[in-house]
C-alpha cells in the first residue's frame, strides 16, 4: 500500500490537524545529554505532562541497552542536537525501524531541532513505512499507517464471463467440394502424363562406344572402370611382360634390369629379410642427407629398407 500524506488548509494550527488519537495515550520522549542540559528535554517533557510519558535517552536505545514494547506509545517525540545526529545518521535506518515498531496505528513521530545534516532523512522514513506529515522550520512530523507489517488482504475474484457458443458458419457444397478437388493428389479432370513425351531426340541418341585400342598406338587415356574396350586387358597384359630397373643400395651398387615377375620375387624376399640399413644412416631422407657418393643420388625418398625401382615402360618417361 503506497503511504498518502494527510493534507490540511494554510493556517490550521498543527495541534487541530493532527489526530486526535496522537494527543492521548502513552507518549515516549527521547532525547541526549545535550538537550537535556540546554533545557530542550524539559520543556518537551513539560509540554506533555498531562499524558503518560516514558523517558529513554537516544545512545540507550542505539546499543540496545533499552527495549520498547511494541506498538504502545500513540506519539514518539525525538528531539537531540545536531552533533547528536551525525552520531546517529549510520545507525538512522534501524532506529527508526525501532521507533516504527514502538508505535502504535496511526501514531505519530515528532523529531525536532533538525539541520542540514539529515538530508536523507525523509527518504529513510519512507523506506521504514511512514508518511511524512509536515517538514518545516527544523522539525518533522510523520505517520505509522494504519496497516501493519505482513498484514493480508483478502481479494476478491471477479466472476469468470460466461463463454459464448459462436454460430458456425454454413460451408457451399460447390466450395467445399473445390477445395477438396484442390488437395487431391490425383484429379479425375487431369490427365495423365506419358514420360516418353518428355524426352528430345538428342536424348534418345545412344553415346558412342570406345573404339578398340591396338597394342604400341598412342593413347591419352587410361582404363575406366568396367572398360568395354579392351585398354584394361592390354595395360595388365604390359605390366605383367614390363621390365624395371632395379638399384643395389650397395656403395658400388650397380643396377640391374629384371622382368616383373622378378620384380614380386624380389620383393617377397626383401619384406621377408631384416631391414637393410646405408652405412650414414639417412640416405632414405632425400638429397638433402645423401654424401656425393651416395648411389641414391637424385632420387625421390623413401622408407628404409624399400627397394628403389623405375618403371621403364611409364608413360612419364
Amino acid at each position: 500500500m503506497a503511504p498518502s500524506a494527510i493534507f490540511y488548509p494554510p493556517g490550521t494550527p498543527m495541534q487541530e490537524a493532527l489526530p486526535t488519537t496522537s494527543l492521548k495515550g502513552p507518549a515516549l520522549v527521547i532525547g541526549s545529554l545535550s538537550t537535556a542540559q540546554d533545557g530542550r528535554y524539559q520543556s518537551v517533557l513539560k509540554s506533555l505532562e498531562h499524558r503518560d510519558v516514558e523517558r529513554q535517552l537516544v545512545d540507550r536505545l542505539v546499543d540496545g541497552a533499552t527495549l520498547l514494547p511494541p506498538s504502545t506509545f500513540s506519539s514518539v517525540h525525538v528531539i537531540l542536537a545536531p552533533h547528536d545526529y551525525d552520531t546517529l545518521t549510520p545507525r538512522l535506518p534501524s532506529f527508526l525501524s525501532t521507533l516504527w515498531s514502538s508505535l502504535t496505528a496511526l501514531g505519530l513521530l515528532h523529531i525536532s531541532n533538525l539541520d542540514t545534516s539529515l538530508q536523507n532523512l525523509s527518504s529513510e522514513l519512507t523506506l521504514a513505512g511512514f508518511t511524512i506529515i509536515s517538514n518545516r522550520d527544523g522539525a518533522l512530523i510523520s505517520q505509522k499507517p494504519s496497516f501493519s507489517q505482513g498484514a493480508s488482504v483478502l481479494l476478491k475474484k471477479s466472476a469468470a464471463p460466461a463463454s459464448l457458443l459462436l454460430p458456425r458458419r454454413g460451408l457451399d457444397p460447390a466450395l467445399k467440394s473445390s477445395r477438396q478437388a484442390l488437395w487431391t493428389i490425383i484429379s479425375p479432370a487431369t490427365p495423365p502424363i506419358d514420360p516418353e513425351s518428355l524426352l528430345k531426340p538428342e536424348d534418345r541418341v545412344r553415346p558412342a562406344a570406345c573404339e578398340p585400342t591396338a597394342k604400341g598406338a598412342p593413347r591419352r587415356k587410361k582404363a575406366c572402370k568396367g572398360c568395354t574396350c579392351g585398354l584394361a586387358e592390354l595395360e595388365e597384359e604390359e605390366q605383367r611382360a614390363g621390365k624395371v630397373v632395379v638399384l643395389n643400395g650397395a656403395e658400388d651398387g650397380e643396377t640391374k634390369e629384371i622382368a616383373m615377375g622378378e620384380k614380386v620375387k624380389l620383393a617377397a624376399a626383401a619384406k621377408a629379410s631384416s631391414k637393410a640399413t646405408s652405412s650414414c644412416g639417412s640416405c632414405f631422407l632425400g638429397d638433402a642427407f645423401r654424401c656425393a657418393s651416395c648411389p641414391y643420388l637424385g632420387l625421390p625418398a623413401f622408407k628404409p629398407g624399400e627397394k628403389v625401382e623405375i618403371d621403364l615402360d611409364s608413360d612419364d618417361f
